[in-house]
């Protein structure tokens, strides 16, 4: 495994880190037999950085992940979130507010079955809320000791400076991957920032870890989808429409030219997608998504080789035209 180091967080993190969000269910493959397999097994292969949320699997991903980790809890960097809340029918709705926060990190230590967490990350911004009080809230946290280190993700770079002079930011995440480079939507909520223009050069100058989420473009990037996609109303993928909109056919073209490269290369697509951002100056720990032990052990592999110069050249002028996709 390899591991990088950022100025504002001690410890080294693994260029792979294991992105926990299917846990609850949201591929519609998920058991917990699986994923607590699957952290057991990106531990043994060195990777020590896991990303959560309580609302993935709206309390299930944490609570795994927790059992998982049980009598290993110092070998692993925990990076979950706060910031998004539901109710019993399991519709959702930002709250970034103090007393939010200070209820929520209690739910999460409880799930997770630990005393502290060591990334936690504002998940999504919330406009109703003046980011003064929710740097007061992370300020207590951190005093306490539940929390180590702040981070946050999909915040515009005007609010990631703001809070910096409120309660300091050791740690950015926001959507990046070969094929949306400098995205202005998820799933058709509006980004609010530019993550290769941006968030990259940002997080480099200030020291912080930056994790890209969605490496694998949901799986476009690991060779998943050769032609039509049929995912069931289960799967969150249903509901991209960069995946199951007029747009798809662009975006799989492109996909098709990166997975003959890999083929000539002989290695996965996925360890060619992953690469390609593991040799990207800013990038520190990737977010990489599984679905068996297998997997994992696929995608730390990506450690194993780099993508020469001349190939490198080559993948670039694929996704070059994706570079405002």
């Amino acid at each position: 495994m390899i591991y990088k180091q950022v100025s504002s967080i001690k410890e080294p993190i693994s260029a792979i880190g294991i992105g926990c969000w299917n846990f609850g269910g949201g591929w519609d493959s998920s058991c917990e037999k699986n994923s607590v397999s699957m952290v057991h097994a990106a531990l043994d292969a060195g990777i020590n950085l896991f990303d959560v949320a309580p609302v993935y699997g709206y309390g299930v991903s944490e609570t795994i992940l927790g059992k998982a980790l049980q009598g290993r809890r110092d070998k692993a960097i925990i990076a979950t979130k706060a910031g998004i809340k539901w109710d019993d029918s399991k519709n959702t709705r930002f709250d970034l507010s103090k007393d939010s926060i200070l209820s929520e990190i209690e739910d999460t230590l409880t799930r997770l079955g630990t005393d502290y967490v060591d990334i936690y990350q504002m998940h999504w911004p919330d406009p109703s809320t003046p980011l003064s009080e929710t740097a007061e809230a992370l300020s207590q946290l951190r005093k306490s000791g539940k929390i180590r280190y702040v981070g946050l993700s999909n915040f515009s770079q005007a609010d990631v400076e703001a809070l910096m002079g409120m309660v300091g930011v050791e740690c950015q995440q926001s959507l990046y991957n070969m094929l949306e480079r400098n995205p202005t939507s998820y799933h058709e909520i509006p980004l609010v920032y530019r993550t290769e223009d941006e968030v990259l050069p940002n997080a480099e100058k200030w020291g912080q870890a930056f994790l890209p989420y969605s490496p694998l473009f949901q799986g476009l990037l690991a060779g998943k989808f050769t032609d039509g996609i049929d995912f069931s109303r289960k799967d969150v993928r249903s509901s991209n429409p960069k995946l199951v909109g007029p747009e798809f056919r662009r975006y799989l073209a492109a996909a098709n030219e990166i997975h003959k490269i890999a083929n000539e290369l002989g290695r996965p697509m996925e360890q060619l997608a992953l690469n390609w951002l593991r040799q990207k100056s800013g990038v520190t720990s990737i977010i990489s998504g599984a679905s068996s032990p297998a997997q994992v052990g696929t995608n730390a592999g990506s450690c194993e080789w780099d993508i020469s110069e001349a190939d490198m050249a080559r993948l670039d002028a694929i996704v070059e035209p994706f570079k405002y996709a």
